[in-house]
């Protein structure tokens, strides 16, 4: 029996305090209540929710509870940061407990790089109020003035010389009323002890010995394995099927049918036939064993060589105006030297390392789920409508996650294990292979752009006009959707930067023949791979230095306001006084990385330097990438360097490891085959297909340099993502004189 399913509450109450705790609101772990010691704010309903997250024992140990999930990004030792630089915590009396889905907790959907964004504020108000209490404690025991203790390192000191321990405190602190955390004093910058710093990963001990558990290390003693069989196509649904030679299999126990959703997927499972056995291997025979005939439905005839030729028809005309600035259709018309192009990126898979697992238990009043989610509150909702219960009766414990770039927040399978635990009364883990994720996920959108620009005599752009086409998310949510909802198309298009007295920005409709989900950077990655590309031809066409015209083209330093043309700009929903589109933080990105990589030095023949930037999710970003392209078409790439403004940070070591990462993630979408489809079916299964970087493939260094800043907290983990596919074409072309306007790059440098 795993440790998730032996956090029972009485195994709880003996590892942590029951009475005379300090306990800054209502949390939850694992299946049990934390226990209430009669400290609970009494203020405004917001700073209750922000006092969700810290518990003191007797012991002094400190647990606090995060609320979103870990997939690599290192989320539980920068909220762990936070609140103990606040509170003044031993580090090494830290505990981090894993939060369950609830609603308390405010927003725990862990994408869109919102963590810390989204939370350090609260956090650091808590952290604060706990120190604030113990100063107080003390300086009533000793009846002196709180503005003469200090609390340092879980010791509150007073001038004479006299100290005590937190845990000393614990009891007296229980006695006091809680100040309203908005009303407690922060630290400054310069008394911050953990914030800003590199820490090491607070869960790496446990992942290198294998002691951290994943979904696949969930194992209760009675619990059924399950796999399944799904409909090949979008919308299809069971014709028939023959179970007599899966039943014959040793170990399968049963045979069952999960409902074809109706209307829009949703997060739904896509139905099809579940093998449920005694271990994985019966499971996996009995599904080879398994007969089935397939209606397709609306989607069968999806051909994805049919599909781009149309989407590349859609954006060769006039389509929605969505922003606009001068008259660039009319300059456009008249041009006789214009710059033309057209991109195309392909469907991506997110192909975390972890395929996606979950384990349930149907009772008739309530669900217990084990899964690797990234938005427990999704896996609430989606499994209460498959089993016909509230959402409040779906418990859902957060196991670690082996990557999850976007398709863990899709609780399908969470869905899929619920509903066979309900109809065979048994505990189910529902185990997804590497060829299930591959063939049935929520794939990022395909897409096609068109970009013309007209340069004046000196060779900058007087006009440009982009249109832009892709199947769009809001198809997972309504039925027949064929138009980008504004949260796409802000995602690097109608933010564009350019600097420009004559801008068109134009949306075409596509329709959705696949579940389409959001992947790590979403639509920047194919918006930014169009602007990037075509700002560095369009140097080229006016005989100047890529990063000296990519400069000169997002213009002087400025706030740039696109709410001006375009309204419903959201601005990744973050206050635009507070996070303006600052033109100097994108220029001092571009200026330190070609710092970095010395821009402008002699190279060798057949290797040459791309760059690219771009700001996705409030934050700022340039790379350079050197490549070697040989006579016979071999890429090589040498190095890249990287260069991020994220403002405020708290792990500068996890900042390096994400743009790392999301460098490799971003060579991903450049150099892979993508997601294919004929008949309605993925033409992709496994690595050897749906290409992921080798390390033959990677730079042998990838340096960061963080953007010291006082700015509020930004995202981290997808901006990088983006800026790489541009940059390494651009470094192709300059190395080879090859442009390349299709991904994947495949062997377009062989032709």
């Amino acid at each position: 029996m795993s440790q998730y399913f032996d956090l029972t509450r009485r195994k709880f109450l003996k590892s942590s305090a029951t009475i005379g705790a300090l306990v800054l609101g209502t949390c939850f772990v694992g299946a049990a209540p934390r226990v209430m010691a009669g400290i609970l704010t009494k203020s405004s309903e917001s700073a209750k929710e922000a006092n969700l997250f810290v518990a003191l024992r007797p012991d002094g140990i400190v647990e606090i509870t995060c609320h979103r999930s870990e997939m690599g990004q290192q989320i539980r030792t920068a909220i762990a940061q936070i609140v103990a630089d606040e509170m003044e915590a031993s580090w090494d009396k830290v505990v981090v407990i894993q939060g369950k889905g609830d609603l308390k907790y405010g927003d725990q959907n862990t994408d869109g790089s919102r963590s810390i964004r989204y939370n350090m504020q609260r956090l650091r108000e808590m952290g604060a109020s706990v120190r604030y209490l113990m100063r107080q404690a003390a300086a009533t025991r000793w009846g002196v003035s709180i503005d003469s203790c200090s609390a340092q390192q879980h010791v509150v000191s007073h001038s004479s010389g006299k100290t005590l321990t937190y845990a000393e405190l614990v009891n007296d602190v229980l006695t006091i009323t809680p100040p309203e955390t908005d009303k407690v004093p922060l630290k400054k910058r310069s008394e911050w002890r953990y914030i800003n710093t590199a820490m090491e990963h607070i869960d790496l001990k446990d992942i290198v010995t294998g002691k951290a558990i994943f979904a696949a290390d969930v194992l209760e003693p009675k619990a059924l394995i399950a796999m399944v069989i799904r409909p090949p196509v979008v919308g299809g649904k069971v014709k028939i099927f023959d179970a007599k030679a899966a039943k014959a299999i040793d170990g399968v126990v049963d045979v069952v049918e999960i409902p074809t959703p109706k209307g829009a997927p949703f997060f739904q499972p896509k139905g099809g036939i579940a093998i449920v056995a005694k271990n994985t291997w019966a499971a996996m025979k009995g599904r080879r064993a398994l007969t089935v005939t397939w209606d397709d439905g609306k989607n069968g005839d999806y051909n994805s060589e049919a599909f781009k030729e149309s989407l590349l028809a859609t954006v060769a005309s006039p389509q929605t105006s969505i922003r606009e600035v001068g008259n660039a259709s009319s300059i456009l018309a008249k041009s006789t030297d214009k710059l033309v192009a057209d991109y195309y990126a392909p469907h991506l898979a997110q192909a975390p390392m972890e395929p996606p697992c979950a384990t349930a238990m149907y009772y008739k009043d309530r669900v217990d789920v084990w899964a690797a989610t990234q938005n427990p509150q999704a896996d609430m909702q989606t499994v209460a409508a498959m089993v016909g219960l509230p959402k409040e009766k779906i418990n859902v414990h957060v196991t670690m996650l082996g990557g999850g770039f976007g398709r863990k927040s899709k609780p399908d399978f969470s869905a899929e294990a619920a509903y066979l635990s309900m109809k065979t009364g048994q505990p189910i883990r529902v185990q997804w292979t590497r060829e299930d994720d591959i063939q049935h996920g929520f794939y990022h959108a395909v897409s096609a752009q068109h970009i013309e620009a007209s340069l004046d005599k000196n060779g900058a752009i007087e006009a440009y006009l982009h249109r832009t086409a892709f199947s769009p998310i809001t198809s997972t949510f309504q039925e027949g959707a064929t138009k980008a909802g504004s949260f796409e198309l802000r995602l690097g298009f109608t933010d564009n930067p350019i600097n420009t007295p004559n801008m068109k920005l134009e949306n075409g409709e596509a329709p959705a023949k696949a579940r389409i989900g959001w992947m790590r950077s979403v639509s920047n990655i194919f918006h930014a791979f169009a602007v990037q590309s075509f700002i560095a031809e369009a140097a080229y066409k006016a005989g100047r230095d890529q990063k000296d015209y990519l400069l000169e083209t997002i213009g002087p330093d400025r706030i740039l306001d696109v709410t001006e043309q375009h309204a419903d700009y959201d601005n990744y929903g973050g206050d635009k006084t507070v996070y303006p589109l600052d033109i100097a933080r994108l220029r001092q990105v571009i200026e330190k990385v070609a710092d970095m990589s010395k821009w402008g030095r002699k190279l060798p023949k057949g290797r040459g330097l791309g760059i690219a930037a771009h700001r996705s999710f409030l934050s700022y970003i340039a790379t350079v990438i050197e490549v070697e392209v040989s006579e016979k078409g071999d890429l090589k790439i040498i190095k890249s360097w990287s260069s991020i403004d994220a403002g405020t940070v708290v792990n500068t070591d996890t900042v390096i490891n994400q743009v790392q990462g999301g460098s490799i993630y971003g060579l991903t979408a450049a150099i892979s085959d993508g997601i294919t489809f004929d008949k309605g079916r993925v033409q992709q299964s496994n690595f050897h297909d749906y290409r992921v970087p080798r390390m033959s493939d990677s730079p042998l260094e990838i340096d960061v340099e963080i953007i010291q800043s006082d700015a509020p907290p930004a995202g981290v983990g997808e901006p990088p993502t983006p800026v790489y596919a541009p940059a390494l074409c651009n470094a192709i072309f300059a190395a080879c004189g090859k442009r390349i306007r299709q991904l994947p790059i495949g062997d377009q440098l062989r032709a």
